[in-house]
């Protein structure tokens, strides 16, 4: 079955090495991906789009994705000035890096699952020009929440996307994330 995904963030913190990094923890576990970023005249901080496709099939669509089963939030407050629930499936899931508990959220109607990946990049000192990258946090997260992706899978592709303390840095974010994920259903 096809599942779509689209990532909201800012320039920086990550978001289309997130897409990247799910596909191809899929795909190792033998599944069709796709990802792909959006992108327009960003810059660092302004917000961007990236997306992911993984299906048990062949992925013959070759498009953005306007109708996502899964929406990636990087940036705490960037719901505030982008509607991220455009288009999400009617039992879509929003999996969002805040400190908030899920019911604190002020995106209603959807199921929501929340972690503080910025509090976890703070905690491991992940971080490029004094931001917190979250991304892989966040993909830890999302294979909690989603259950389209193992842990393990994310761990590996981490690992092999930065060798050496790098990527166990990371690999461990990703490991905190998916402990602390709160799901509001």
């Amino acid at each position: 079955m096809l599942k779509e995904i689209r990532i909201h963030g800012r320039g920086g913190q990550g978001g289309v090495t997130a897409a990247e990094l799910l596909a191809h923890a899929a795909f190792i576990e033998g599944k069709w991906v796709q990802a792909f970023p959006y992108f327009g005249a960003e810059r660092r901080g302004a917000p961007v789009k990236a997306f992911a496709r993984i299906s048990d099939q062949p992925i013959l669509v070759h498009s953005q994705i306007y109708n996502p089963d899964y929406v990636i939030v990087l940036d705490p407050v960037i719901y505030k000035f982008v509607d991220v629930t455009e288009g999400l499936k009617k039992d879509g899931t929003i999996i969002m890096n805040t400190a908030k508990n899920p019911e604190e959220v002020e995106l209603k109607n959807w199921r929501i699952a929340t972690v503080d990946a910025t509090g976890i990049a703070l905690e491991l000192n992940l971080l490029v020009a004094g931001t917190p990258v979250v991304n892989s946090a966040i993909i830890g997260a999302f294979a909690k929440a989603a259950g389209e992706i193992k842990l393990q899978s994310v761990l590996k592709v981490i690992r092999e996307a930065w060798p050496g303390a790098a990527g166990e840095k990371n690999a461990r974010a990703a490991e905190l994330a998916y402990n602390r994920l709160i799901k509001g259903w």
